[in-house]
């Protein structure tokens, strides 16, 4: 799994940081979703769909990888 955000889109409603706080993050100065883990382990995978699920922006891309 790779994980991506796109930052502009982002609304600072911390879901993704609450829901996968080994993955995502928020940057100090803007609030915005910052990816700290862009290749997370197996374990992880239900809890970053989840988060990309509930971004209200859709700004969170889950890629599976082979």
């Amino acid at each position: 799994m790779r994980v991506s955000v796109e930052r502009d889109g982002c609304a600072t409603s911390s879901l993704c940081v609450y829901t996968a706080p080994e993955v995502f993050d928020q940057d100090e100065d803007d609030g915005r979703v910052v990816v700290v883990d862009p290749a997370p382990p197996a374990e992880l995978y239900e809890r970053v769909r989840k988060a990309a699920r509930s971004c209200p922006t859709r700004s969170i891309r889950v890629r599976d990888t082979d």
